[in-house]
């Protein structure tokens, strides 16, 4: 009977030691917060296809929200802010479904991220995402520089898409927004009515922004529609990004694309 006791110790000590919090040293989540690019998967260093950037995965420790984009599509999930230290399931990532010339990287993300149960520290400031061992990493993330800050929306610029519908051309009132970076303001025209307001941004997240703020004037025009549009992706807006073709994205909670603005 005392070997059994002391074999069922050995067992519960084994599982302890092989948990996420086993290590004094295992991290706290709030280390994962902002934008990390993919730079490692089993092994393998990864190279993007021509024309492609990073892979890169973004986390918010206070909402629990993960963003980022895989190679082609843009990735959305979430996780549990109250898992224990060392504790990361993303397991119940999403992605959106565009094609593009080259899916390998993505498939090799997507595939990867799936396996992910732990993450631990590495040196030079790089995370290690891991599946049910902490040996062997499954992906490698770096610190993200962004491809652009809130600094590059000075200016005037033009909506040239809204919830997904091109702005039709010819319209008497083209919409358009300016924003004043000092003074974190924004001006512009919803294609009917003008609207004022601020912005927000949340520091740990370069690529945030919200529009909490913005009011129209109450003047009717003969098709509303556009205007509706407009007003509805502002107030959808969490996030934006620097598209292919030059031009500013703005994305919903969703990493849906809702605005599309050209200079």
């Amino acid at each position: 009977m005392k070997k059994i006791f002391v074999s069922l110790c050995m067992t519960a000590a084994v599982t302890a030691l092989s948990s996420c919090a086993s290590t004094k040293n295992a991290a706290s989540l709030s280390v994962l917060s902002g934008e990390w690019n993919i730079i490692e998967i089993n092994g393998t260093v990864v190279v993007p296809a021509p024309g492609q950037a990073f892979p890169y995965i973004g986390f918010d420790s206070n909402t629990g929200k993960v963003y980022g984009n895989a190679g082609c599509n843009r990735l959305m999930g979430t996780f549990d802010t109250q898992a224990k230290p060392g504790c990361l399931d993303l397991s119940q990532m999403g992605s959106t479904r565009m094609m593009c010339p080259d899916m390998t990287v993505e498939r090799n993300v997507l595939s990867a991220l799936a396996q992910v149960k732990k993450f631990k520290m590495l040196d030079g400031n790089q995370i290690a995402l891991c599946g049910k061992s902490l040996k062997r990493p499954v992906v490698v993330l770096q610190p993200r520089v962004p491809e652009v800050t809130v600094a590059a929306l000075e200016g005037h610029w033009i909506i040239t898409e809204a919830m997904g519908q091109a702005i039709p051309e010819g319209m008497e009132k083209t919409p358009f927004l300016e924003f004043d970076i000092q003074a974190r303001r924004l001006h512009g025209n919803a294609g009917c009515n003008i609207i004022n307001g601020g912005y927000e941004t949340d520091e740990a997240n370069a690529a945030s922004i919200s529009f909490p703020q913005v009011a129209s004037t109450m003047m009717a025009c003969p098709d509303m529609q556009v205007e509706q549009r407009v007003l509805q992706a502002l107030n959808s807006t969490k996030s934006f990004g620097r598209l292919e073709n030059g031009s500013i994205g703005f994305y919903d909670a969703e990493s849906a694309l809702v605005l599309v603005l050209k200079k």
